[in-house]
This record gives C-alpha cells, sequence and structure tokens, in this order.
C-alpha cells in the first residue's frame, strides 16, 4: 500500500504543486471514511484538488456551487411528476456520487447546509419520506471562503463536527509557483490523467484501515488529550467522544497509509491539529483555537 500511496502523491502533485503535506492528509481522510473541510482565500487550488483526487482513485465526481439561493433540493434531488405513470419520479441530486465537491459551502444558507448532514453522518439521504442509501465510498469535500469575506454564513457547530479533517492549503512556495506559472493549464493535465485505483481498492483500503492495531497504551494517550481539552482554562469546551473517535479513525488511516499494520503515539500527534482545530475554541474570545495553543497541548499531555 505505501508504494500505490507514494504513486497516488506523486501524480496528484504535478497539479497541486508543492502541497503533499495536505495531499497526505486528503488522502488520509478519505481512507479513513471521514470528509474533509479546506479552508482558505479562493484561487490556491481547492476546486483543483478534489477533482484531481477523484480522477486518481477512479472515482465519481460531483460538484456543486453554492450561493445563497440554493435549496436543499439542488443538492439531495426533487420528485417531478411523471404524466405518463400517473405518479411522481425522484430525480437524484448531486449528492449521489462517490466525491461530492461543495465549493464555498459557507456562501449557501444554514438551511441548505443541513441538507448535507444525514448524508455525511449516516450515509443515506431522506426526501418526501423514503430514505435512500448513498453508494460506499461517500466522500464531500467542502471549500470554505474566510468569515471576513463578504456574503459568507458560518458553519453551525453540528455541521463542522461532520467534517474529519480542516486544512488550509495556503499559497504556493515561490519556486512552487513558477513551476505553476510556467506549467500548461490544469484543465489539460487533468484530461489526460489516468486513475492509480479502481473502485474496489478504495473500498478495500477502507477496510483495512479500520483494522489497524490501537494498543491500550495509545488509547489512554487519547483519552488524555480529550481530559486535557475539557479541563484545561485555554478551551472555550473539551473534544467529545464524537471527537476522540474521528481522531482515532485518522490515526489508524495514517498508520496505515504509511505500511504498517499498528499506530503509534507519533501518527496520532501528525493528524492531531487538522482533526481537532476546528472543534475548539478559545476560552476567551470564542474563535478557532491558534496552531500555538494546540502545539502547546502535545507538550503538556505525556507521550506513553
Amino acid at each position: 500500500m505505501k508504494i500505490q500511496f507514494e504513486q497516488i502523491v506523486e501524480q496528484i502533485g504535478t497539479v497541486i504543486l508543492g502541497k503533499e503535506e495536505q495531499i497526505r492528509l486528503a488522502l488520509t481522510c478519505l481512507f479513513a471514511r471521514g470528509h474533509l473541510l479546506i479552508e482558505d482565500i479562493p484561487g490556491v487550488g481547492k476546486t483543483t484538488l478534489a477533482k484531481v483526487l477523484s480522477i486518481c482513485l477512479g472515482l465519481n465526481f460531483q460538484r456543486i456551487q453554492c450561493t445563497s439561493d440554493m435549496l436543499p433540493g439542488d443538492v439531495l434531488g426533487t420528485s417531478v411528476f411523471d404524466r405518463k405513470s400517473g405518479s411522481f419520479v425522484f430525480n437524484q441530486g448531486p449528492i449521489f456520487t462517490h466525491v461530492l465537491l461543495a465549493d464555498e459551502i459557507n456562501r449557501t444558507t444554514p438551511k441548505t447546509q443541513s441538507a448535507l448532514l444525514e448524508a455525511m453522518g449516516e450515509q443515506q439521504v431522506t426526501v418526501d419520506g423514503q430514505t435512500m442509501p448513498l453508494d460506499p465510498p461517500f466522500f464531500v469535500i467542502a471549500t470554505q471562503n474566510p468569515l471576513e469575506h463578504y456574503g459568507t454564513f458560518p458553519l453551525p457547530e453540528s455541521q463542522v463536527d461532520r467534517f474529519l479533517m480542516r486544512i488550509e492549503l495556503g499559497y504556493p512556495e515561490r519556486e512552487a509557483e513558477k513551476k505553476l506559472l510556467k506549467a500548461e493549464d490544469a484543465a489539460d493535465i487533468l484530461a489526460k490523467m489516468k486513475a492509480c485505483l479502481l473502485l474496489e481498492d478504495v473500498k478495500k483500503f477502507q477496510q483495512n484501515t479500520a483494522g489497524i492495531h490501537i494498543s491500550d497504551a495509545l488509547l489512554e494517550y487519547l483519552q488524555d488529550i480529550l481530559d486535557f481539552t475539557r479541563t484545561s482554562s485555554h478551551f472555550y469546551m473539551g473534544l467529545s467522544p464524537r471527537a476522540g473517535l474521528a481522531l482515532l479513525q485518522a490515526t489508524r488511516s495514517w498508520a496505515f497509509i504509511h505500511g504498517r499494520d499498528f499506530a503509534l503515539p507519533e501518527d496520532m500527534q501528525r493528524i492531531l491539529l487538522p482533526v481537532v482545530g476546528h472543534r475548539l475554541s478559545s476560552s476567551d474570545d470564542l474563535s478557532l483555537v491558534p496552531h500555538d495553543r494546540l502545539k502547546a497541548l502535545l507538550m503538556e499531555v505525556p507521550i506513553p
């Protein structure tokens, strides 16, 4: 798996230049059966990352461009009356796919944002009283502009908590940006790109990830981290049990893609910031906790 993983990272890196760490985290999130939130300014490659990821993994891809007038039916689908049969027929929305890109999710209203909640949490949607399962793997990548940008709606806590990870891409380094400026158009590169995996491979890797061994000592370390956030004066509210499960999922996935069948404390430390950063708020102003405070958490909780 490690060799295949490196091939995937290398291929995605031909389009998303200089962002190897973010690519690894996105793949970790997918194999952990989570969902990914990418928050950054427009134009740094958030949408392109979602497209190239689906192509490399051989998955179906759909995109919804979120706007203030979007309705839940635009995401889930709608029932339309069929004159021939004399009954209503359900037309599936873009959510019926493997990889769903919700572009600029915080530009749509909370009512439409909530249409994704059931799908992200239970891998199914309910429309007109009928529940329909989504084909696995179902992976939501949502992009979000910073809240200070005009025309944005903050995501409710219940929605944010559905995302396993939150990452930022940021500006490319100078050398990577130079390569980007000299390279051919990204659309042309994507048109020629071939899949590195098949759909069944992705499903298999997700199953294998769930079987990665977690020692009792590592579970104790995880609980120590959770307890620290709940008792420390740095945080407004501690991490929930769901956050603990998310941290466990991501730790297993990070260990798996690095070719091990067991997890180490270093695995948990590496993915801690992307997993819990959007779930914690500062005790003083209720804003997201800065990275330096999260890094202090790693320093203060003893490693087993």
